[in-house]
């Protein structure tokens, strides 16, 4: 099927690179217009890509003919655009997280579905191709009982990242730690080692001046039994150290390492399988944290939408670590266990 989709982004800041690339490398898509508030950004990114630039979502949809509308803007305004979007009939791509709050992401999940309009939440580090080994590892059975799962996130963002756009750190925006840089290692522990029962979580904000979190741990109880453990930082000296996720099954012991979640460090199993063959090719060494998967994210997207397969993550699936971070948050600040 050879039918392109034409792509308009609104929000041409640190993210934006990621998405222009992925687009330009899948057949069928077809960046056609930017928008930043931002002018001098919008400008340059137009510029870089070749296509006009505007001030604001509405004015680029009112000129240039679109079929999809990737969401970058702050956290914040994701449900915002993505709902103006959906409601002038625009294909939702919406940058991670989907919302900061239960009630954003379920108007945006609404709006698409009222429009009939799909939507995409970015998740794009479940396609790491040690990420998808360990996903099959896990529907085979291979771990056995799932007993402990663990990602640590050790980063570093100096004050001048958060100095560089007034949104950044701030909880009408954006978020801490959990929120924005750790979100992705959230969704993984709850895809990969099950639903989430309930979290006890402790967060400080020890060197940064921002008004959310720079730091954090949390313990989770899987409704399978299994204990995990979130252990975050952005105050890592003097650059990023680890991204990693470790399960751990009475069949099978797996760490998943590099700086983001890039490379196969532990694969120990019970019993052989073909996929053991395949650990050292699964490495990847990505120049940023945000790795290699927005490719493969944005070819998932086309073949929905062309009917050929169903969505790596809706909006649904997305609202799954949020409603983790949320309750991370609660129990942070009432020190109690919260529900899930």
């Amino acid at each position: 099927m050879s039918e392109t989709f034409r792509v308009a982004l609104v929000g041409c800041g640190r993210i934006a690179k990621n998405h222009f690339d992925a687009i330009e490398r899948v057949d069928g898509l077809d960046l056609v217009a930017v928008a930043d508030v931002v002018q001098a950004r919008a400008e340059a990114a137009g510029a870089a890509n070749g296509v006009p630039a505007f001030a604001s979502l509405a004015e680029m949809m009112a000129a240039v003919d679109c079929d999809i509308v990737t969401v970058a803007t702050p956290s914040g305004l994701h449900p915002v655009h993505g709902i103006e979007a959906a409601r002038a009939g625009k294909h939702v791509v919406s940058e991670k997280p989907m919302a900061i709050s239960l009630a954003g992401a379920d108007s945006l999940i609404d709006a698409c579905s009222e429009a009939r309009v799909r939507l995409f939440v970015v998740k794009q580090n479940r396609l790491n191709p040690a990420i998808q080994l360990v996903k099959r590892a896990v529907e085979k059975g291979r771990f056995g009982r799932i007993h402990s799962a663990n990602c640590t996130v050790r980063w570093a963002r100096p004050q001048e990242y958060y100095d560089q756009a007034p949104w950044r750190g701030t909880w009408a925006m954006d978020g801490g730690a959990f929120m924005n840089q750790a979100s992705h290692y959230v969704d993984l522990i709850q895809w990969l080692a099950g639903p989430v029962e309930s979290v006890a979580a402790m967060t400080a904000t020890q060197e940064r001046k921002i008004e959310a979190e720079d730091s954090g741990a949390a313990v989770l109880r899987f409704q399978n039994g299994a204990i995990g453990v979130l252990d975050v930082t952005m105050l890592t000296y003097p650059r990023n150290l680890e991204g990693s996720l470790t399960i751990l099954g009475n069949r099978g012991s797996v760490k998943i390492g590099g700086t983001a979640v890039n490379r196969v460090e532990t694969w120990l199993f019970e019993d052989y399988d073909d996929d053991d063959k395949l650990i050292e090719s699964a490495a990847t060494t990505p120049p940023t944290v945000y790795g290699f998967g927005h490719q493969g994210y944005y070819r998932n997207v086309l073949r929905v939408l062309r009917g050929e397969a169903v969505p790596d993550t809706d909006g649904r699936e997305g609202r799954k670590s949020l409603e983790i971070i949320l309750a991370i948050y609660e129990s942070a600040r009432t020190g109690k266990v919260v529900s899930l």
